[in-house]
């Protein structure tokens, strides 16, 4: 056996490792950073006395510290809830596009999902206020509004990019930027009409926070999150197809532009729901599943799961890191987010550069 057989087989051979590890490896990543994100910010609490708490709660006991209970039952765990979601269905909804058009650079803010939900809830913030009975419901209002609006950005860009009974790549992109560009100044339209309170919340829910997480404001969302992640796995299959090729997939008996239509209108759901409790946190849906994907390899049976762990993750990281980097301020976790993914984009686009790949 030559040295380059011994190297290629070793190379195998860590892959193989590294694959079945992954999922142990993201949960206990996970895991890790829930527990941090109870533990830590302008109030330390020890993780002993976090895990009594969360027993407490979980067995119906009443806890003697009412303060830390209020920190870890109120405010840190809805937190850390939203964010796991949020991260979890980004994540999930990069890897499903990018399967979808066979392309790393798919992404929901991309496509338009993200602006159109966006424009939505700026808007029913906007002028619900204005109607005393409306915005009461505000709360509820919100994760539906920005569903509608992202569903209806996407189905714009793809009735746009549809040519001859096919949606090329390259035009669902510039599609996309466009319609982003429209949902933008929606958001800028209702940002010169709203007061100044409505101002700054909708300024830094813009930029990405989790900030305003209680179990009032984002049950609604993580209903509809979980559901979308609890359907993303029966996918799975016709996501494998779709790596062969549209033609392909559709010689093996799939409906490829019904099978696009289902997996757009639950991105929309997912996304549309994340946005209206978090706001705009961009580049989750593109690091993540790609940088999974050199991990696990492209198949869904382990690229979703491990998407949603990771997104999870990074996201729960993040949201630490926002929380205690300049205490008691708060960074707003869409600039973290960019700071890293925007990088990573860059990255992408210079590799597909050098080896010629045509998007």
């Amino acid at each position: 056996m030559s040295i380059l057989d011994i190297r290629d087989r070793a190379r195998v051979d860590l892959s193989e490792v590294m694959r079945s590890l992954a999922l142990p490896g993201l949960a206990l990543l996970l895991t890790a950073a829930a527990l941090t994100g109870l533990t830590r910010g302008a109030a330390d609490i020890a993780l002993g006395d976090v895990l009594a708490l969360l027993w407490s709660f979980v067995a119906g006991l009443e806890d003697t510290d009412a303060v830390s209970y209020a920190i870890v039952l109120e405010i840190r765990l809805p937190r850390v809830l939203l964010g796991g979601m949020v991260g979890a269905t980004l994540a999930v909804s990069g890897a499903v596009l990018q399967a979808l058009f066979r392309n790393p650079l798919a992404e929901p803010s991309i496509i338009g999902v993200s602006a159109g939900a966006g424009a939505a809830a700026v808007t029913t913030i906007v002028l619900g206020s204005a109607f005393g009975a409306l915005s009461a419901i505000i709360l509820y209002a919100l994760p539906v509004a920005a569903f509608v609006g992202g569903f209806i950005a996407t189905m714009i860009v793809v009735a746009i990019a549809r040519v001859n009974g096919h949606t090329p790549m390259t035009t669902i992109l510039l599609s996309g930027i466009a319609v982003a560009a429209l949902g933008s100044a929606i958001m800028g339209l209702m940002m010169f009409i709203s007061s100044d309170e409505q101002l700054r919340s909708i300024t830094f829910w813009m930029l990405g926070s989790l900030g305003g997480a209680t179990w009032t404001a984002i049950l609604p969302a993580i209903t509809i999150m979980s559901v979308i992640l609890l359907a993303m796995p029966m996918l799975i299959h016709k996501l494998n197809l779709m790596l062969l090729g549209e033609r392909e997939a559709a010689s093996l008996g799939l409906n490829v532009d019904r099978f696009k239509y289902l997996c757009v209108a639950l991105v929309a759901a997912g996304v549309g729901a994340a946005v209206a409790v978090s706001g705009t946190i961009g580049f989750v849906g593109i690091v993540v599943p790609h940088l999974l994907r050199m991990v696990v390899g492209p198949d869904h049976r382990m690229l979703l799961p491990a998407s949603a762990l990771g997104g999870a993750a990074l996201l729960l990281w993040a949201d630490v890191v926002a929380r205690t980097l300049a205490p008691p301020a708060e960074l707003p976790i869409g600039v973290l987010t960019a700071l890293l993914g925007a990088p990573f984009f860059l990255w992408l686009l210079r590799r597909a550069a050098r080896e010629g790949t045509s998007w």
